[in-house]
């Protein structure tokens, strides 16, 4: 299925691609990132990717980007002059930030989080904000305060989420490159429902510093991308070490597209049975079996192996999670900043009004049950246990890639469903994130390509590495991205 715009060569173009055209002047930044506003002005109405987009600034931008790539000033990088969007848990410096919650409505920070100078510092030219469910809690992208995003593939269905709107603006060709957050597969996930390349790396490697937190402890900033060398540049941008994020790790930082032609000929590579869960989609089970022969056919060494604690994960991570959003959100009252003055005759009554008010249902559900596994009587039981099991599964995949250099799975057990199929259940809802949240509680890197079609519609390949592999599964990614023609689909909008 592919698009049949007369600009498609310009919107489903990579943006290695992009810059090759900037080189030879085929194209600048500036008629580049005013062909995309268009496309987004044109999409947005039946999309809804975007929160915020900021046309005057991403002109202005792409402007000094040009005379950047004609050699003015600082040498350009594999982002000068490409149309990004970052999503709305992102601290940009005079541009509303809301974590898609009405309890953030009006706050406009004083500066850029740690990755989006980075991002500035490249060159990139940021387009807007990506819409996204309330603080980066949901798998659908549903739970936002400023509506539902719509999967570019059929916009009666979801795009994923928490990052939905960066999966479905890539996917839809209004942006080149965005960046997201992954707490429990809220990159990944999307990526996989929408058909592209998307990118949890090791945790520490990408600072935190200016993410709005959900859970400190799991959440990475990441990319989205429509190729694997894409998604291998946009990480060598945004990855540095950063003193202001406690968690950030003083690793000598490589160039992650190293071994990007190396393949995977005698690599090992482990398909742990507990992925195949009960209920996953015989459209997906298909296609998934289809990638481990493509992978064999490559030269991989390909063996079942087993995770048994992985069944355990589900239950970890909604413990571990909640807990953490219940003390991160907590600095949320509507006084400091955001929401305005509630009427109420004493200060803790007007923060409970403006909690009331500002935090929506999934939000609110997450922190009772963050606060409930926090409380006294409660702590040894759940928190403490939840963490004692999450040693556990770190050490179990440590000890799996021993023997293997990588694991291959489904990303998710089904591919995108209706709007409102699942939001009256929670625990279906939640079932959607089963094979990307044990990599979010190892701390490991994991990156989500297209892996094949089910009903016409994507379906994605989740490759894991060791702590610090990020290279390893962007080397068995690209292979398998070489061998195959799925990442050329596009949505027809």
């Amino acid at each position: 299925m592919t698009t049949q715009s007369a600009n498609s060569d310009l919107y489903f173009s990579t943006a290695r691609e992009l810059r090759a055209m900037f080189d030879t002047r085929e194209i600048s930044s500036v008629e580049a990132t005013r062909s995309i506003l268009e496309r987004i002005s044109a999409l947005e109405p039946s999309l809804n990717s975007f929160i915020t987009v900021t046309p005057e600034r991403a002109i202005a931008d792409a402007e000094i980007a040009d005379q950047r790539l004609q050699g003015s000033g600082q040498k350009p990088t594999s982002l000068t002059g490409v149309p990004i969007m970052v999503k709305d848990n992102f601290s940009t410096k005079d541009v509303e930030t809301t974590a898609a919650s009405k309890i953030l409505k009006g706050y406009i920070p004083p500066y850029d989080g740690t990755a989006v100078r980075n991002l500035k510092d490249a060159g990139a030219i940021i387009l807007g904000k990506g819409n996204l469910d309330e603080f980066a809690m949901g798998s659908s992208n549903e739970n936002s305060a400023f509506g539902a995003v719509h999967n570019p593939w059929d916009t009666e269905l979801v795009p994923g989420g928490s990052s939905g709107g960066a999966a479905a603006a890539v996917a839809a060709g209004e942006c080149f490159v965005s960046f997201g957050s992954d707490t429990g597969g809220s990159i990944r996930q999307p990526a996989s429902l929408c058909g592209i390349v998307g990118m949890k790396p090791t945790y520490g490697l990408v600072s935190r510093f200016g993410l709005l937190a959900f859970g400190s402890s799991l959440d990475q900033i990441g990319p989205l991308t429509r190729s694997v060398a894409d998604c291998a540049d946009a990480l060598n941008i945004v990855s540095s070490h950063d003193h202001r994020d406690s968690t950030s790790v003083a690793a000598p930082f490589t160039d992650f597209a190293q071994d990007i032609e190396v393949g995977v000929g005698g690599m090992n590579i482990g398909v742990p049975r507990e992925y195949l869960v009960d209920g996953i989609e015989p459209g997906v089970k298909e296609a998934f079996e289809a990638s481990l022969q493509t992978l064999e056919d490559l030269g991989a060494n390909i063996r079942e192996t087993t995770l048994p604690l992985t069944d355990h994960a589900l239950a970890v991570y909604y413990i571990i999670a909640p807990s953490e959003a219940s003390a991160n959100l907590s600095r949320y009252d509507g006084v400091k900043y955001g929401l305005g003055a509630v009427e109420a005759d004493t200060s803790a009554q007007a923060t409970e009004a403006a909690r009331g008010e500002g935090f929506g249902d999934e939000v609110k559900r997450r922190i009772f049950l963050g606060t409930y596994a926090l409380s006294a009587g409660y702590y040894d039981a759940y928190y403490k246990k939840a963490q004692q099991v999450r040693t556990l599964i770190r050490r179990e995949f440590t000890d799996s890639f021993l023997k293997f250099d990588a694991l291959v799975t489904p990303t998710s057990p089904g591919t995108a469903f209706k709007i409102g199929d699942k939001t009256d259940d929670p625990f279906q809802m939640y079932m959607n994130d089963v094979c990307t949240i044990p990599v979010n509680i190892a701390g490991l890197p994991a990156i989500s390509i297209p892996g094949g079609m089910s009903d016409e519609l994507p379906v994605g390949l989740q490759f894991i590495g060791p702590q610090f592999g990020d290279t390893t599964v962007i080397r068995a990614a690209a292979a398998y991205e070489l061998a195959t023609t799925w990442h050329k689909n596009h949505p027809l909008i």
